[in-house]
């Protein structure tokens, strides 16, 4: 059973990525936090000292997830391009979400980058281990190290790409069109 503390933390942690994500970095305050949280605001210090440390821990969720998301890749299946559809399947599970408010990573990329840089460095692991799992599994089905990298960037844009268009235009079926042709290039050359 997890100690009161480390609830705390989860929900402190929780209550940021998500206004975070819906407000932005700059224009949440710890003061939201702790409201959303359900934890008295002279008590946001003693578990997190700083905006920016809470940062940090949101960044390390988002990797947490993303190594975990891979993880279950991995086990899904035996065949490299199957491993790389559950992935995109399970990416499009957020389509609704992603379309409403973009991608929490790739805001958390940008919004953290002037004020907790660190923080921004670790999000933006998480886009690193999606290219790289996708990039390996390409790499098993024939081509060169550099082309399979190339099309693992590739899909990701195209994700990506997706998330900003359906986001701008309000439209989930932008996002969804995006998954397929990211998909459908798992078919294209060898």
């Amino acid at each position: 059973m997890a100690k009161k503390g480390d609830q705390r933390r989860e929900r402190i942690v929780a209550a940021a990525a998500g206004l975070f994500w819906a407000r932005g970095f700059a224009a949440t305050s710890i003061a939201d936090i702790a409201r959303e949280a359900d934890v008295p605001q002279g008590n946001m210090f003693y578990y997190y000292r700083s905006k920016g440390d809470l940062a940090l821990a949101v960044a390390d969720v988002f990797v947490d997830e993303t190594q975990s998301l891979i993880g279950e890749a991995e086990a899904a299946a035996a065949e490299p391009r199957q491993r790389i559809r559950f992935l995109l399947h399970r990416l499009s599970q957020s389509n609704r979400s992603r379309m409403e408010n973009g991608c929490p990573i790739s805001a958390a990329v940008r919004d953290f980058r002037r004020s907790a840089p660190e923080a921004s460095a670790r999000a933006a692991q998480s886009f690193e281990l999606i290219v790289s799992f996708i990039g390996r599994e390409l790499q098993k089905t024939g081509p060169r190290p550099s082309i399979a990298m190339a099309r693992a960037r590739s899909m990701v844009v195209e994700w990506q790409g997706g998330i900003a268009l359906a986001h701008a235009f309000g439209d989930m079926t932008v996002l969804a069109e995006s998954l397929r042709r990211a998909e459908q290039s798992l078919l294209a050359g060898g």
